[in-house]
């Protein structure tokens, strides 16, 4: 058995470990510093110290783990999150992390020129919260203080919860990421069908989609189903809802590269003997550039205009999230895909990420590169979503790849710390 497939077969055989640490009993479900979260530090920290790595936790809650280095090295991190959403599968998140640490025993007997830690997010899924990226954003100091005062179901603030964990949330600042942080790498399942439909391993992702969610409520006039005539007569907040949900999909199947959801309706006090008189509906729109995004929502909401309009209803919208697009960096990308076919020997796909990473909010201070890898079924989210052994092992290699070219090529290195130089002061004046 090679090294790479033994690598692999840890990094499964870890996640399927993590996954058994639970809040519910018989599937994974752990939410942001829920009492899981400390069996599963306990055990993922165990791993890190394994390797090498000095571990601590955050003032909000994160697992941290670096290796020694001169104090002026320039830092590598890696990571992704720990925690999941309810009824979880194993590898969304935690794949990230334990391969990181993976990456880091491959080479714990090298004498490198920069450091190298490795992150489990405390929080990525907004489950307890109703807000994502709290870890992340807590990362990069943008961890706002009113975002400590959201209270979950049972009425416990963030800070309170912070503050039942047992770390000390006054030490917000401790949580920022060191200033030597030079690049951050991500491997992530795709949470998609594209790989697997084009029998591809993994993806260099190029962007991460930037996203418009909406509130539509189209009201109309409730009337009695048996009484009321077909026609002019009718005021059907139902059936303009139906009319726009068809063309929200035309548009979208025309437009390359959109995705269009209306993932949720609601008819209140509705009956199978009443004609709709409001309908509600939940509006998802995803693109790599925000300019075709931007002109997709002017459009769908103007064909919701016309489709109450044209029934004697009217609509109201509300936005509930607008997300930008975040391109990942070119530079660094460019350095993973050349590790890549390094190791593989092959160009690899690139591709846009429709979902939501916390590599796009690192990348608002360090440059950010991720790796998918393909996910059988394209499931995830839930219970049965997995990884092919053979995936992991490319992925392992490709990034073993990648560390063992910035040990002997410090030209490739100094461009990278130079490019985050570059990209800090971009930011700042942005």
């Amino acid at each position: 058995m090679s090294e790479a497939i033994a690598a692999a077969e840890r990094i499964v055989s870890r996640c399927r470990e993590l996954a058994r640490v639970t809040d519910v009993p018989g599937q994974t479900t752990r939410t942001f510093l829920s009492p899981a979260t400390h069996a599963a530090h306990a055990l993922v920290g165990g791993w890190m110290r394994a390797a090498g790595l000095q571990v601590w936790t955050d003032a909000i809650g994160n697992l941290r783990g670096v290796s020694e280095a001169a104090s002026d090295a320039p830092r590598l991190v890696i990571g992704s999150h720990l925690d999941t959403v309810m009824n979880a599968g194993a590898f969304d998140g935690p794949l990230g992390v334990v391969l990181g640490i993976e990456l880091v025993e491959g080479m714990q007997r090298e004498a490198l020129p920069f450091a190298i830690e490795v992150v489990g997010f405390s929080e990525e899924e907004g489950v307890r919260f109703a807000k994502p990226f709290l870890g992340s954003l807590a990362l990069i100091g943008e961890l706002e203080h009113g975002l400590l005062q959201l209270p979950d179901k049972a009425g416990v603030s963030v800070a309170q919860a912070v503050q039942e964990f047992g770390v000390d949330r006054k030490r917000l600042e401790n949580a920022v990421l060191a200033a030597s942080a030079f690049a951050y790498l991500e491997f992530h399942i795709e949470q998609g069908p594209v790989l697997e439909v084009e029998g591809l391993p993994l993806a260099v992702v190029d962007a991460i989609a930037g996203q418009t969610r909406m509130q539509l409520s189209f009201r109309g006039h409730a009337n009695h189903a048996g009484t009321t005539p077909m026609g002019r007569l009718r005021h059907d907040a139902m059936a303009a809802a139906a009319e726009w949900i068809g063309e929200v999909e035309r548009y979208a199947n025309g437009c390359a590269g959109l995705v269009a959801t209306v993932g949720k309706l609601e008819v209140p006090s509705g009956a199978a003997n009443v004609i709709a008189g409001e309908c509600v509906a939940a509006l998802d729109v995803r693109h790599a550039k925000d300019e075709v995004r931007a002109a997709a929502v002017k459009h769908m909401l103007q064909a919701a205009e016309c489709a109450a309009s044209a029934r004697g209803a009217s609509v109201e919208s509300r936005t509930t999230l607008e997300q930008s697009a975040v391109a990942m960096d070119p530079v660094l990308t460019d350095a993973v895909v050349l590790a890549w076919k390094g190791a593989e020997g092959t160009q690899p796909r690139r591709m846009t990420s429709g979902a939501g990473h916390d590599a796009m909010i690192v990348a608002r201070r360090v440059p950010a590169a991720m790796v998918f890898l393909r996910s059988p079924g394209g499931l995830s989210h839930h219970p049965e979503e997995s990884v092919l052994i053979n995936d992991v092992e490319a992925a392992y290699r490709a990034g073993l790849e990648f560390l063992q070219t910035l040990r002997d090529d410090r030209a490739m290195l100094d461009r990278l710390v130079q490019n985050a130089m570059h990209h800090k002061r971009e930011a700042r004046h942005a």
